[in-house]
């Protein structure tokens, strides 16, 4: 199997350049980097916020890294401390070196990173794929985290042409004139083409050549396994999936989950209603 690599050395140093810029731009306030060395490659993860007490490990959606949580990290990092994620095998800072070819290998690296992080007790909240990781993790490697929060998780329904179709017309957008990306936004239902600095990464990392393995749906006894305390927030108009019959599948076999359809937001949910994800992953520390 492949690994994900840039295809050329000028589209990896593009890609740098435009990484290097927004992580400038848009991190507020000090951060440490660390580079893990984990079976799968070199994970490089960015802490920030006090460094004791049950941190908050961020996992971005497909196709992006640490960055796409800019917005988060001060209310986040206030009282807690945060380790945002770029996950091997997609556009950032690590380095893949081996093939992840299902979700248990997903679940291995995660797993293998929160060990050399020295984590124990970590709220995870993973956004599409990352949610699937995180998700995968719990299923085949419990122990390691206390909580999670899923946003509009991957893997409750096969990727079909609605969810192409909208990555492929959101990408456009974002390459259209920044007067006119308001009106586009909301035809096509995804905010995060106003994100000037996140569609320059974005454009720069159409040089990257992604190989992870397509997320497959859960099924019923993987989801009866999940015995942490967790959170799902739905977008209502999600294009990856159709919300309310996820909600009615999580309430039917996780009834102890907290399922939330948000309405008026789609699958870019923590770019649509960035303040109520983050008040809801606060809150959940309240709840336990």
């Amino acid at each position: 199997m492949r690994i994900g690599e840039f295809k050329s050395d000028k589209a990896s140093d593009r890609f740098r350049a435009a990484y290097e810029r927004a992580l400038e731009e848009l991190w507020p306030g000090p951060r440490t980097a660390l580079d893990i060395p984990t079976a799968f490659g070199t994970t490089r993860v960015y802490r920030t916020g006090p460094q004791s007490g049950e941190p908050i490990v961020l996992l971005p959606g497909s196709g992006g890294n640490s960055l796409m949580w800019y917005r988060y990290l001060e209310a986040l990092g206030r009282h807690h401390s945060v380790i945002a994620v770029d996950t091997v095998g997609e556009p950032g800072a690590s380095v893949q070196t081996a093939p992840i070819s299902d979700g248990r290998d997903g679940a291995a690296w995660l797993d293998e990173l929160l060990a050399a992080l020295e984590v124990t007790a970590a709220h995870v909240v993973g956004c599409s794929y990352g949610g699937w990781l995180a998700l995968n993790h719990q299923i085949h490697h419990p122990g390691r985290v206390a909580a999670l929060t899923l946003v509009d998780p991957a893997g409750f329904a096969e990727p079909g042409r609605r969810f192409y179709t909208w990555v492929i017309v959101g990408g456009l957008a974002g390459l259209a004139p920044r007067p006119l990306r308001p009106r586009l936004a909301r035809l096509v239902d995804n905010s995060t083409i106003l994100e000037a600095e996140l569609m320059r990464l974005v454009s720069a990392s159409m040089g990257f050549r992604r190989a992870l393995p397509v997320p497959p749906v859960f099924s019923d006894e993987e989801l009866h396994r999940l015995r942490v305390p967790a959170q799902f927030l739905l977008g209502a108009r999600s294009a990856l999936h159709d919300s309310q019959q996820v909600a009615d599948r999580l309430r039917s076999l996780v009834p102890s989950a907290r399922v939330e359809v948000v309405p008026g937001a789609g699958h870019a949910l923590p770019t649509d209603q960035p303040a109520l994800v983050a008040e809801r992953i606060l809150s959940s520390f309240e709840k336990r």
